[in-house]
């Protein structure tokens, strides 16, 4: 029943978006006797932060079709090389350059599309040949493609890294640094040829007894079986995934701006502002970061429900007990795969410890294959996006791939 009042909520909101829009499009338009009247741009700003805040929203693209290298214009083009029932790997292509590292890029299931690390993508494609996760939306996914669990992430990603060969690097952005250190331990105990040369961990919750945020104590202070009651729904007949049991993305989108809705009523209001003096520049801007941040899709509830029983309650990776399809993984297998661990001073949703907890548990990896660093003055998303990202934390990433490079 929750999810079909959200679609009939959203389906009305839609219609007034629409009609917000077209009547702040009206009150700018110089036919219009009144728009030349002082209150024109004040109800014309309030309708048009209304109308983008009310919008439906689906999978935005990365949009990318040339980068800047060196001083040159290169253009990038999308290719799916492998296509599987909840994500396919992606690759972007940039014509002319050549021998740099490859780099896979683990994007979070986490309610967001993988387009969220839009700006991850375009600083590490000026120096490194870039693959993506992109997972999909669990509700547009037949039932017939079976279910979709932490097992099964961890084998999309050996998967991945086998279809990029041997000596790529990965890179795990939040939620995926688990199951990427995970698949990176399996593959170097197994002595996988495909295995990574680097894991670079950017706000990872691999060990959340570590400086607890609220997201995790809303993940431990009830039992799973709450969860299961209380936030997995059934996905309605008119989506190709009818049936299908979902955390849905509109609910964990509610919960994160539940957690800062401070902020979020300051961005807008600051929008209408913007827009009222006429910059909109600096209105475009975040309406842009709102476009991405509202677009989410659901996750498999097999996945959702595992994640926050063996990450965030039992804690089982920095134990020593995690097990992929009835084997032990052992973070002492990791002997030869150079692990660098980022965390942001500020960050509310991964605290300051969870993702170094990573290199303290690779027992056997030499000091000189692990690397910590705490960038200051950044929050959780500023780890990965935004120009402390672009000037002070790639350019680590950088060198420390360039350092173990093959």
């Amino acid at each position: 029943m929750l999810y079909d009042a959200y679609e009939f909520q959203r389906t009305m909101m839609s219609a007034a978006s629409a009609w917000a829009n077209i009547g702040a499009q009206w009150l700018q338009n110089p036919m219009n006797p009144m728009s030349y009247s002082n209150m024109a741009p004040m109800m014309a700003s309030g309708l048009d932060v209304f109308a983008h805040a009310s919008a439906s929203r689906g999978k935005p693209d990365f949009g990318f079709s040339e980068i800047e290298v060196d001083g040159k214009k290169v253009k990038v083009t999308e290719e799916i090389l492998l296509r599987k029932p909840f994500g396919q790997l992606k690759r972007f292509r940039r014509y002319g350059i050549l021998n740099q590292p490859k780099l896979l890029i683990v994007a979070p299931m986490s309610g967001h599309y993988a387009t969220l690390l839009r700006g991850t993508v375009e600083r590490l494609m000026t120096s490194h040949d870039v693959y993506i996760t992109d997972w999909r939306d669990a509700k547009m996914v037949p039932t017939s493609e079976g279910s979709f669990d932490l097992d099964d992430y961890i084998d999309y990603i050996i998967e991945f890294l086998e279809r990029l060969g041997p000596n790529a690097h990965m890179l795990a952005v939040c939620q995926p640094s688990v199951p990427a250190y995970a698949a990176a331990a399996l593959m170097a105990a197994d002595k996988h040829p495909c295995r990574p040369l680097t894991l670079t961990m950017m706000g990872g919750p691999v060990d959340t007894r570590e400086a607890p945020t609220a997201v995790n104590t809303v993940a431990t202070q009830r039992p799973l079986a709450w969860f299961e009651q209380n936030v997995i729904h059934t996905v309605p007949v008119y989506y190709p995934g009818a049936g299908r049991k979902v955390y849905p993305g509109f609910l964990q989108l509610t919960g994160f701006m539940a957690m800062n809705l401070g902020n979020h009523l300051v961005s807008h209001w600051s929008m209408f502002k913007h827009l009222v003096e006429g910059d909109e520049e600096s209105a475009d801007s975040t309406k842009a970061f709102y476009d991405e941040y509202r677009s989410v899709c659901d996750m498999a509830s097999d996945f959702y429900l595992q994640t926050i029983d063996q990450v965030f309650q039992r804690h089982l990776l920095p134990k020593g007990e995690f097990m992929h399809r009835g084997r032990r993984v052992d973070p002492s297998a990791i002997e030869d795969i150079a692990l660098l661990a980022i965390e942001g001073e500020r960050d509310d949703i991964s605290g300051i410890g969870q993702t170094r907890a990573a290199l303290t548990i690779a027992a056997k990896l030499p000091d000189e294959k692990k690397r910590y660093l705490l960038a200051p003055k950044v929050g959780h998303y500023g780890i990965f996006n935004g120009r402390r990202w672009r000037d002070e934390i790639a350019p680590v990433v950088d060198a420390w791939i360039a350092t173990h490079a093959r």
